[in-house]
């Protein structure tokens, strides 16, 4: 057994050894090949590196790629080197913000959960669940597109009882949905996907297991109930090999589809994700290695995916068909002739998905592409839908039961739903799942009955008016849940001076009144400095999230923003008077009182880099 003395030796570029889960891997050879680049390994080189692997690789990573004469073997833990924990400033707000959750009660909607999550998820983590490609315009556009689809329900139907069930290849299922496969579910909670397999479990739906999930398959289907349903989401192999063993392992263990990821030849670029890096910092020895030897700035969805196989072609489905018998299904089609070679060449179905809008922007909709499919596949095969031989899935801005509902009435099987279940978990853990899936099923319930429909086979084609959904110009009321969550882009930034001198070009100042109205402030640009007195600065301090160093007369850089406006709400203020400068505010009382026209204004800042 290695003791943790001899494996801190080997922490430079030219000898590097981890530890994980208490064994000893010689990584020096992999270190240029590694996805994510040799800066994060070379941060824990001699170290425990356990911690930082766990989020984005499934157990069994490390031991799959590196050959056999790599593995060195166990070490003593308590000889082991602790890698030191610091609590940032930063951290120590989102636990804060953790603890200052609404109840489960209060969550009243998918949304919801994903403005919890939004503010309690490490940043980095919720860069990479809620990232979408270049302007994210497509990501946006699949939520929108149901806004332009609108319900013809009937009347006087016996809805005393509805039945909102449905099959699925053949499988049951309590919801005509599924939770479609999403990479990397640690970074959200330390039991990843496993939570969304006892989840389904318990509520009666089939889980999609992702090829990049956290937890490695051999323990999603392990922790699946005798009997549960599961499909498994690929992404494939450049080496063939390495696919065939993958596929025949899992029709082995029960899965029951293979969906085979078409849609992600190389992948898009995740502008939120690669600005957070998904690294830590710089250590001495990767100075050294240089800087051109990898490209590290393209964040954790390009750190797990190198090995897709962008050569990936229709002539390959045959071997697929040759090596299981499960069906397969094609996961990414975007257009109706892609979806009609898929059914003559033998597919199970299609899932008419644009990757969640994280691909190639300004794809359309899958719901788009559904009605689309339908009409043409009507046409050209005499198809209709849904099919039991043929099916047809759409994924991408589901966040209530009425989309669901719609897709249904033009001719898909099932909806996948994925990002709304990793907001759930990444707020509430397991019971937000659950509270999820109970939310979803209520407005099941109430929709049916206010559609007409006491089955889902009474969803029909009549029941929606979809003539406009190939308009992308239709107004149609702003959906101020979803509007409100939505990060907006952001752009390229000047940096901070380390030691820089403001000058205060010009003030607003505002007394509160006694009576303690809440103000909320729009804040709109790249840096907020507010000046408070002592007697607000430390209530302030307390009940306010801002990055603050506070002194008797209180100067406050509230903090570089991601060049999207934010709203501070000041919470109940005592009777105070206070002094802001901002590149751009405007002050609302609660009493919906606007202060003078918003203005622009001027920050000059210099000083020592």
């Amino acid at each position: 057994m290695l003791s943790g003395r001899e494996v801190a030796q080997h922490n430079s570029r030219e000898s590097c050894w981890i530890i994980v889960h208490g064994k000893v891997y010689d990584v020096t050879e992999f270190l240029n090949d590694h996805p994510g680049g040799s800066r994060i390994i070379l941060k824990y080189a001699g170290k425990d590196a356990t911690q930082e692997y766990d989020p984005i690789h499934p157990p069994d990573a490390i031991t799959s790629n590196l050959p056999p004469e790599k593995h060195l073997g166990p070490v003593q833990p308590d000889t082991v080197e602790k890698v030191e924990i610091r609590i940032t400033d930063e951290e120590k707000e989102r636990l804060e913000r953790i603890e200052r959750r609404p109840p489960l009660s209060e969550i009243l909607n998918l949304h919801d959960f994903e403005s919890i999550a939004k503010a309690v998820m490490p940043v980095k983590a919720w860069a990479y669940y809620s990232s979408a490609a270049d302007d994210e315009i497509t990501i946006r556009e699949n939520h929108a597109a149901y806004h332009r689809i609108w319900f013809r329900p009937r009347i006087l139907r016996d809805v005393t009882n509805v039945d909102f069930s449905s099959t699925i290849l053949g499988h049951r299922t309590s919801m005509p949905i599924y939770i479609t496969a999403t990479a990397l579910g640690k970074l959200g909670h330390p039991d990843g996907e496993l939570i969304l397999t006892r989840a389904a479990a318990q509520h009666g739906v089939i889980q999609m297991i992702p090829t990049l999930a956290s937890c490695s398959f051999d323990e999603l289907v392990d922790g699946a109930r005798p009997g549960q349903v599961q499909f498994f989401q690929l992404y494939v192999n450049k080496d063939r090999g390495i696919t065939k063993r993958i596929v025949q392992h899992a029709e082995s263990r029960g899965i029951k589809g293979l969906f085979i990821t078409v849609d992600a030849p190389q992948l898009g670029r995740r502008e939120k994700d690669m600005r957070q890096k998904f690294e830590a910092e710089d250590p001495a020895e990767v100075s050294k290695a240089g800087k051109d030897l990898v490209d590290r700035s393209q964040g954790a969805a390009r750190a797990i995916s190198s090995f897709i196989d962008p050569g990936l072609n229709w002539a390959d489905l045959q071997w697929f068909k040759s090596i299981t018998k499960m069906p397969l299904i094609l996961k990414g089609v975007q257009c109706w002739e892609d979806a009609l070679e898929a059914y003559d060449q033998g597919m199970a179905g299609v899932v008419l998905s644009n990757h969640g809008g994280r691909q190639l922007d300004f794809s359309r909709s899958g719901v788009e592409i559904l009605a689309e499919c339908v009409e043409h596949l009507k046409e050209k095969r005499g198809l209709s839908f849904p099919n039991e031989k043929f099916q047809l899935f759409v994924d991408g801005g589901v966040r209530r039961a009425t989309d669901v509902l719609k897709a249904v009435a033009l001719g898909a099987t099932a909806v996948g739903i994925g990002r709304p279940f990793l907001y759930a978990y990444s707020a509430y853990g397991p019971e937000g799942v659950d509270r999820a899936l109970q939310i979803l099923h209520d407005e099941f319930e109430m929709n049916m009955r206010l559609l007409g429909a006491p089955t889902i086979k009474d969803v029909l084609p009549e029941m929606v008016d979809a003539s406009n959904l190939r308009s992308h110009i239709v107004a149609v009321p702003s959906d101020s849940l979803f509007n409100t969550n939505y990060e907006v882009m952001q752009h390229a930034l000047l940096k901070v001076p380390a030691k820089a001198k403001v000058k205060l070009v010009q003030k607003l100042s505002h007394d509160s009144r006694a009576d303690g109205s809440d103000i909320d402030i729009n804040v709109y640009g790249f840096c907020a400095i507010i000046l408070l007195s002592s007697s607000f600065a430390s209530y302030f301090s307390k009940y306010n999230s801002l990055k603050s160093e506070m002194t008797t007369k209180s100067l406050i850089y509230s903090r570089v923003s991601t060049g999207n406006a934010f709203r501070l709400t000041l919470r109940k203020p005592p009777s105070c008077r206070f002094e802001m400068s901002l590149l751009s505010i405007s002050t609302v009382t609660s009493q919906g009182q606007r202060a003078r026209t918003q203005q622009s204004w001027c920050l000059d800042a210099s000083g020592d880099a």
